[in-house]
């Protein structure tokens, strides 16, 4: 019998996911599922309504185009335009693909080799490691620390070495909430353009920043041939089943991306693509409300869980909120996140695996509030009861 592991080696330790387990936990118990970031209600309902005419009308039922429909991909120029007064080239500079993951996962296998390293701030989101291990490379943390977890630039600079081949973003950030400044930005694109790196932006939350402002760094001067803008539908318009993401970035950049992932998924969500076209195209008060509506939010379950005594950090944007867990005498977040369902009716997740090394989070709990009201109150009022 072969003895050889089935698994690829560069997977090893992996597992499934937290938010598999955790989710898993909420069903199996019935409890409030405050760990993995989706909302519990759907979004617009005339974007609904455009995917269901999308699929009446025959539209996106066969293959769509690899590169995306051209609807959804000028309405993503259209964006970039609107927001951040950026141009782009819907045919060459757009690629749309099945969620910001396999956005992320293209654009590490495209652009890295084996011996490369990339930095990323961790905390970070579990499929940066994975994508970087399957792309034979390494990755280099650079942690983010409470109360602030504001980046430490000078810390990036050291670590940048001959071997690196990009920098890994994500702002506003997951799962600390915090949001990059201008000025922060300003040196990490000095920094990029002296030392010749591409930086990779992940900006799913970019329409949720309740304090501060959203700049994409492609923006910025000498970024724009150096720069992957990775975004995505499901979390600013509340449809994160349907999996519908892009990249924008120089054309030689978005061809590098391309190659992969037309052996990823090829292609995936045509209805929804459809959809999605015109839900970019929403007025700016639809884009408001739902910052406000989850800045509202944020702020119930914020004073809920120091209410119930735990320290908290709130974020400056994301849906999530970061918490220690040392001020209630507990010291492990994973084990404290494993019994809350039984305990309190209630899902977290523990922050100690978004690190390399576990022990730095080791007592930070992760809650999300992209829920209804009335759930994160009674949330609070159950944790408060533990």
């Amino acid at each position: 019998m072969n003895t050889r592991p089935l698994l690829n080696r560069r997977l090893d330790g992996l597992g499934t996911t937290i938010f598999a387990e955790m989710s898993a936990l909420a069903t199996a118990t019935g409890a409030i599922n405050l760990g993995q970031g989706f909302p519990d209600t759907d979004g617009p309902e005339e974007i609904r309504e455009a995917a269901v005419r999308a699929l009446r009308e025959g539209k996106g039922n066969q293959y769509p185009p690899g590169p995306g429909i051209p609807e959804l991909r000028t309405a993503v120029t259209e964006h970039q335009q609107r927001f951040y007064g950026l141009a782009f080239d819907p045919d060459t500079e757009v690629l749309v693909t099945a969620g910001a993951t396999e956005a992320i996962a293209a654009t590490m296998l495209s652009l890295l080799e084996p011996g490369d390293e990339v930095i990323a701030f961790e905390p970070y989101y579990d499929s940066y490691a994975a994508c970087i291990q399957m792309a034979g490379a390494t990755r280099v943390p650079l942690t983010l620390h409470a109360p602030a977890f504001r980046p430490d630039l000078d810390a990036l600079r050291d670590a940048v070495t001959d071997r690196t081949r990009l920098l890994l973003l994500n702002s506003p950030h997951n799962p600390t909430g915090m949001v990059l400044t201008r000025e922060e930005l300003t040196a990490i694109a000095e920094l990029a353009v002296e030392r010749d790196l591409i930086v990779v932006t992940d900006e799913v939350y970019e329409h949720l920043v309740f304090e501060g402002e959203h700049i994409p760094l492609i923006s910025l001067p000498g970024m724009r041939d150096r720069t992957v803008s990775i975004s995505s539908a499901g979390k600013t318009f509340s449809f994160t089943g349907w999996k519908v993401g892009w990249v924008t970035a120089s054309a030689p950049l978005v061809a590098a991306i391309r190659t992969t992932k037309q052996f990823l998924t090829y292609v995936s969500s045509g209805p929804f693509q459809y959809a999605v076209a015109e839900a970019l195209r929403l007025p700016d008060g639809y884009f408001t409300g739902f910052r406000e509506d989850l800045r509202a939010k944020r702020d119930i379950l914020a004073e809920g869980l120091t209410a119930a005594g735990f320290e908290v950090f709130r974020p400056q944007g994301t849906y999530f909120i970061t918490t220690d867990i040392a001020v209630l005498g507990e010291k492990d977040a994973l084990a404290f996140c494993r019994s809350l369902p039984e305990r309190c009716g209630v899902v977290a997740v523990p922050n100690s695996v978004f690190y390399d090394d576990p022990e730095v989070g080791r007592s930070q709990v992760r809650f999300a509030f992209c829920k209804k009201k009335d759930v994160l109150r009674e949330a609070a009022s159950c944790l408060k009861q533990r």
